[in-house]
This record gives C-alpha cells, sequence and structure tokens, in this order.
C-alpha cells in the first residue's frame, strides 16, 4: 500500500468473485463492538462521502480485520476446526493496537492496525488450525500479511488525489485491545455482504 497510488482501479474489473450461494469461510476479526474502531470508519466514510460514485463503503455492521482465508465449508470442517483454533488461540493474550493512519491501495482505502506484529499470533493460530484440519495455510497468498480495516473499495478508474487530499494519511489515533477471532460464512459476491458468523474465539478460551 506504498508508494501512494496516482491512479484508482476498480477492484471487480478483472477479479474473480463467489457465484451465488457459494460459501467461504473466513477468520475475521469482527470490529462492530469495538466503538472507537467503528466511530473512525464512519468519519473516513463521511470524509470520503463526495467521492461515493467511485466508492463502496464497507458496511459498518461488518467491519472487519480479515485474518485468513479457509475456503470452502465442505473441505474445511467447520467444527473440527473451530476446535482445533480455540487450541492454538488460547495461550494468545489480547492484542493492543492502535488505528488511524490512512493507507492507499489502487483498489481500496483502508486504516492500518498497528503494530502488526501484535496480531500476528492471531493469524499464526488460525493457520496451524487450518493446516491441521485442511492441510494447508489457508488459502490467501497476501505477503507480508498487513492487519488493516478497510473502509471503502474503488469500483472506478479515476485519479487518487482527490480522495487523499479528502481524507489524508492520518485521522485521530484510537487505541484498541482486540481478543477473538471470528469464524465467518460469506454467501455469494463480495460485494452482497451476506455473512454469517458462525462462532466467536476469545483469547484464553479452551473450550
Amino acid at each position: 500500500m506504498s508508494p501512494l497510488p496516482t491512479r484508482m482501479i476498480d477492484r471487480w474489473q478483472n477479479r474473480g468473485d463467489q457465484l451465488p450461494g457459494e460459501e467461504v469461510l473466513y477468520w475475521h476479526i469482527l470490529l462492530r463492538d469495538q466503538p472507537e474502531a467503528v466511530a473512525l470508519a464512519r468519519l473516513a466514510q463521511e470524509r470520503l462521502a463526495p467521492f461515493a460514485a467511485d466508492l463502496h463503503f464497507t458496511p459498518l455492521e461488518w467491519l472487519h480485520i480479515t485474518t485468513m482465508v479457509v475456503g470452502h465449508p465442505s473441505n474445511a470442517a467447520p467444527t473440527k476446526l473451530l476446535q482445533e483454533t480455540r487450541k492454538h488461540l488460547a495461550p494468545i493474550a489480547p492484542a493492543h493496537v492502535g488505528t488511524g493512519s490512512v493507507a492507499y491501495h489502487p483498489e481500496a482505502i483502508v486504516l492500518l492496525v498497528e503494530p502488526s506484529e501484535a496480531l500476528r499470533p492471531f493469524r499464526t493460530a488460525a493457520q496451524a488450525a487450518s493446516r491441521a484440519i485442511t492441510g494447508r495455510d489457508g488459502i490467501d497468498s497476501e505477503a507480508p500479511w498487513i492487519p488493516h480495516i478497510t473502509v471503502a473499495y474503488s469500483t472506478a478508474s479515476r485519479p487518487a488525489g482527490p480522495l487523499i487530499a479528502a481524507l489524508g494519511r492520518q485521522l485521530p489515533r484510537r487505541s484498541l485491545t482486540l481478543d477473538t477471532l471470528d469464524l465467518v460464512t460469506q454467501i455469494g459476491p463480495e460485494r452482497s455482504w451476506a455473512w454469517r458468523p458462525l462462532a466467536t474465539i476469545t483469547c484464553g478460551d479452551t473450550g
């Protein structure tokens, strides 16, 4: 997400998407119960409102940090996956992080969650559990993993400068304490936001 892009592009122009009714499991950190994060995302979206015709805003109900893409439920055995992830997350301490720094990608505008190292144990736990149940560390290929909160996706090709000028690089910094992982089924295309949370696992929870 660096350096700053000169142009935004349509995230879905050449991107494969899920078919209607197709389900994919994700490990997310859902933030709807984090009022500081929700307020900050709302502020960002308000500043970007003049460009709404070229953006797709993340619904505040589903504000999240994507931790790992697991795959299709038929291949992931959700009940076993939950049991295994709970085992790996149990010894992990809550993460104390901050957000407010704005980063720009040609496809999206995000708030960084820092320090990223504080959340890495969450991803490591999810990967270890996925490896044990499915034989692989999830199916996402993001490397290095950069924890972030997407506030808007780009839906058009346009200059990035006016968006950057409107929102800037830094919003008021907010502190968050994160101690859960949420297993979520995404049903159908990404933009439909047809999400079904299956379970929440808390740090230190041994079941």
